[in-house]
C-alpha cells in the first residue's frame, strides 16, 4: 500500500502542472480607466514633461514556487505601474531600474497639458 501512495501523489501533481503552468502566464493585474490613458515612455521622450516622482510596482512573479514568464510578469509590472501613475497624476512612466523578483521602479510624469 505504501507503494501507491507516491504513485497517487505523482498522479496528482501531474493533474496541477499544467494548470499552473496557464496560470503563470495569464494576467492578474487589471488596468484601469486612469491606467488607460498613461504610457510607458524612454528616458529621452520626457524632457519636456513635469516629474512628479516615483512609484515602485510589485507583482507575483512566482506561483506555487514555480517562476511565472518573464513577459506576463513584466506586463503585470507594467499595468500597475501605468494604474499608480495615474493615481499619482501622471500620464507617463519611465522605468528607472530592471525588473527583479517582480518589482520594478518607475519616474512618473505628466507630459499632456490638463
Amino acid at each position: 500500500m505504501s507503494a501507491r501512495k507516491p504513485a497517487a501523489l505523482c498522479h496528482r501533481i501531474l493533474l496541477l502542472l499544467p494548470a499552473l503552468a496557464v496560470a503563470g502566464g495569464c494576467s492578474m493585474v487589471d488596468l484601469t480607466k486612469g491606467g488607460e490613458g498613461v504610457r510607458l515612455a524612454a528616458p529621452g521622450e520626457v524632457a519636456a514633461c513635469t516629474g512628479l516622482g516615483r512609484t515602485t510596482a510589485t507583482v507575483v512573479h512566482e506561483v506555487a514556487a514555480i517562476p511565472r514568464h518573464p513577459d506576463a510578469v513584466q506586463e503585470n509590472v507594467n499595468v500597475t505601474a501605468r494604474n499608480s501613475a495615474a493615481s499619482m497624476g501622471g500620464d507617463t512612466i519611465v522605468p528607472v531600474a530592471p525588473l527583479a523578483d517582480g518589482k520594478q521602479t518607475f519616474e512618473v510624469y505628466r507630459c499632456m497639458r490638463r
